[in-house]
Parts: structure tokens; sequence; C-alpha cells
């Protein structure tokens, strides 16, 4: 057995041993300058690390929006009212003299260029744009944030290590470190809490006119209709029938509490769509080879008034309680129309569907129930990808729509050509008519992020109530 000689120095107590470092065990050195004991700024944990249990949060109210900075870099960015944005990390810059950073990033949905800042900055109150730079009195954030995104625009705010959120956020692993023999893992919502309708109607594999309430389920009795259009407190279906081979169409509604069909009034008439509050409805009124934009107060059907004697193909819904959106003629503008009958806002459909979609009859535009700046579009690709069906020579999807970002993002629903879509009164799900390989139509369900898509009812042509 070779023997180990001895170390000549003295043997230090265990107890001091605990505090000094382990370099201090096999030789001593001269005790560094003053200058050179204090430590440099210490930044926050480089995003290539593997191994820091570090999260950064930055965020900013007024609007509401926050920036996860993982291990690698950011990796979504939440506004309030809209789906979240999953980014893919790029390079840190440091700027070691004042004590930042910025965080370089893609929106992996639209491609936009994405820029977080951080600087070391005492930081409280993140509703203000200038945030001054003395800690205000309890401050308690460490880093004054900001988030520049290429389509959506600069917002300022604070950040702060969250090392709270470490493991529950659990971050995408390194390609080294995944197995690929292991099944991809399965996407998880961010949508945890939502309301399913508890009032909708649609038309059944019979072709069948069905409202369901609560889960009550009922036939309205007659011949099918369309334009299809449930009030928001879920008891009354408005919907349009066809009489012959004229133009003369009836307007009825159901009503859930009656079980009762009520014809409203006769005419070339069409698409009649509830005012958010239920009070008025807005329809489409065929008049000297046009359709006009008509409106009546519910309590009263035989008030009827024009509002705007243009031409409009449809009408999309209201905007908000004052406001109607509708479709001009010839497929060219979205339009919102004001209670004075006068356009205050146009948005031509080319812009609107992008070089991916084209402007068509069965277009429809569902602004979200609580975010008016929100729009869900079903539209007609231009060029169909590949294993999406096409019903009746055309495939279809729907993508959202931010008006004042102009940010497009398509929701793909693999092999099924998607249409109609339709909002869920949260704001977080979507119900949509989608066709298989078989060609078979049934309504589908997704939530607002693309995940979660499950077949809803066997039915087509579903509008929600409440």
């Amino acid at each position: 057995m070779r023997l180990v000689p001895q170390p000549r120095f003295l043997v230090i107590p265990a107890v001091f041993c605990l505090v000094l470092p382990s370099a201090g065990l096999a030789q001593t050195k001269a005790a560094p300058p003053a200058s050179a004991q204090k430590n440099p700024p210490v930044g926050p944990p480089a995003p290539q690390s593997k191994h820091h249990p570090t999260l950064l949060l930055a965020f900013g109210n007024n609007p509401n929006w926050s920036v996860r900075i993982g291990l690698k870099g950011p990796e979504r960015f939440d506004r309030a009212g809209y789906p979240p944005i999953p980014l893919e990390p790029a390079e840190v810059t440091n700027e070691a003299a004042i004590d930042s950073w910025t965080y370089h990033a893609k929106d992996t949905q639209t491609g936009a260029a994405v820029a977080v800042h951080l600087t070391r900055e005492p930081c409280s109150d993140a509703s203000i744009d200038t945030l001054t730079t003395a800690p205000p009195p309890g401050g308690r954030y460490s880093f004054r944030a900001a988030v520049d995104h290429g389509q959506i625009g600069s917002l300022k705010g604070c950040g702060r290590i969250a090392t709270e959120l470490f493991p529950r956020i659990n971050n995408q692993p390194d390609q080294q470190d995944t197995d690929t023999k292991k099944k991809p893992p399965i996407p998880i919502s961010t949508v945890t809490k939502f309301q399913s309708p508890t009032a909708v109607a649609y038309v059944n594999a019979s072709q069948q006119l069905v409202f369901k309430r609560g889960s009550v389920i009922r036939i309205i009795p007659g011949k099918a209709g369309n334009d299809l259009s449930a009030s928001h407190d879920g008891k009354k279906l408005l919907f349009v029938r066809d009489e012959g081979s004229s133009p003369i169409r009836t307007l009825n509604q159901y009503d859930s509490d009656l079980n009762s069909v009520k014809e409203l009034f006769r005419g070339d008439v069409r698409n009649p769509v509830w005012s958010p509050d239920d009070s008025r409805v807005a329809y489409l009124n065929g008049q000297v080879g046009k359709r006009q934009l008509w409106i009546f107060p519910y309590s009263d059907p035989s008030k009827t008034t024009v509002l705007n004697a243009d031409g409009f193909d449809s009408i999309q819904g209201w905007s908000d309680a004052r406001t109607v959106l509708a479709i001009s003629s010839n497929q060219a503008n979205l339009v919102w129309i004001g209670e004075d009958g006068k356009v205050s806002q146009s948005l031509s459909l080319k812009d609107l569907c992008g070089f991916d979609f084209v402007p068509s009859t069965n277009l429809a535009a569902r602004v979200n129930p609580l975010n008016p700046d929100l729009v869900l579009i079903s539209a007609n690709f231009g060029h169909p990808p590949a294993g999406i069906p096409a019903g009746e020579g055309q495939a279809g999807a729907f993508f959202l729509y931010e008006f004042r970002a102009k940010r497009r993002v398509l929701l793909p629903v693999a092999s099924l050509s998607s249409s109609g879509a339709e909002w869920s009164r949260d704001g977080l799900q979507i119900l949509f008519t989608g066709l298989d390989a078989s060609r078979r139509s049934s309504t589908y369900r997704i939530f607002w992020d693309g995940i979660g898509l499950q077949k809803y009812v066997a039915g087509t042509g579903l509008v929600v109530g409440q």
C-alpha cells in the first residue's frame, strides 16, 4: 500500500472548516486587496443555464401583461384578454456598466421579433411608462422591465426573480436530454377555468332544428331554418325559413320557456342578430335590389327601421351595444356601423385575410365577447395544405386577428376542414363545424390557444346563446 504524505499544516477545527473555502485547506494565500474583494454585480441567471432553478417574471399593467423568462430565455408572453404567445428564446446581450440585460426571442406564431429588457433597478409601480430610479417605499421588485414586440409594440413594467414558479412550470428539455424513443408530451392548454355553453342551437344529422338548454333538448317543429341567432339569456332563438322559390322569407322566434314558434314578419329578410343586451335585433332586408341594414326593438317587431341603406352581404354581430359589425356588398370591407347609421371604421377583407385566405360568401367574423380587439375569422384557404378535406370544392380554417396589432394567428385543426367558428360566452372556447376525411360534418370544440380539440355534438351550424 502506498503511503500518502501527511500535509504540512495545522489541523483547523471542523467548526471553522464549514465556513472557509475548500481551497484554503490545501494552501494559504495572501488576502486580496479590499477593492478586489468586492463582488461584481450579478445579473439574472443566463438563459443557457441548465441547472439554476430560477425563473424571471417581467410584468406590467394598464394593460396587464407578463413575460416568463425560463432557463433558456423568454418562453411565453401573456396579455389580458388574449391567448398566450409562445416564444422561442434567442441570444442575450448584457450591458454590465448599467447592470442591464436584453433577452431576444421570436414569436413562434407569427415570426415577429421580441426583446425583453431588464435593468437592475428598484421598481414597484408597473402601471406607469417612466419608472423612477429611486425605490419607492415598500418596493419589492428588483428590476425595471420592458418588452418590445414587432407587431404589438412596447410595454413597460417591473420584473422579479420568481423561484416559486419552479418547477411547477415545465420547461422543454434540451435535445440531448430527450429520449427520442419516448412519445412527445401531450400539450396542455393554458385554459384552466372555463364555462361550457348552457344554451345552444344547431341542425342535427336529420336536418332538424335543435335547441338545447341545460340538459333539455328540443326539436323545433316545422321545417329546418337557417341564419340561427340565439339570445344571450339562452331562452330564445331567431331563425329564417324559406317560403318556396320566391325571395319571401319568414323571420321566426322560438321560445324555449313556452316551447313554441312564432312568426315575427315576412319579407326578403335574412341574418337576424341580437344586440348584446337582447333589446334589439339587426337584420338584412332586401330593398331596391340590395340588402339594407335594418333594426327593430325586440319588444315590438313592428317598429322596424332602416339603419343603413347601403348594400351588405352579411351581419357579423355587434362589436358593442351600439355598433353593428357587417360585411359590405361585393365582399370588400368589414365595417362598423353606429347608432346613427354611419360607418365609423372599415377594414379591407384582403388585409384581414392576408395571403393564406380568400374572402368568400361564407366568411364569418366573430368578435370576442370580452375583448372587442380580438376577432375570430372563418375563411377558405387560398391554397389548402395537404390532408385537409374540401367541402364543396373548398377547404376552410379559422384564425385569430387583432385589429390594433394586425396580428394573425392560424389555429390549425389536423385533418378537418373548418367553418362557422363561434365563441363561447366566456371567450375561451371556439365551437365550429368540422368536415373530416370521410366527409362527415360535426361540431367540435377547441380552446383559444389551439389545444383541447374534441367533438362537441353531432350537428352543424351551431350558435351559442348562454
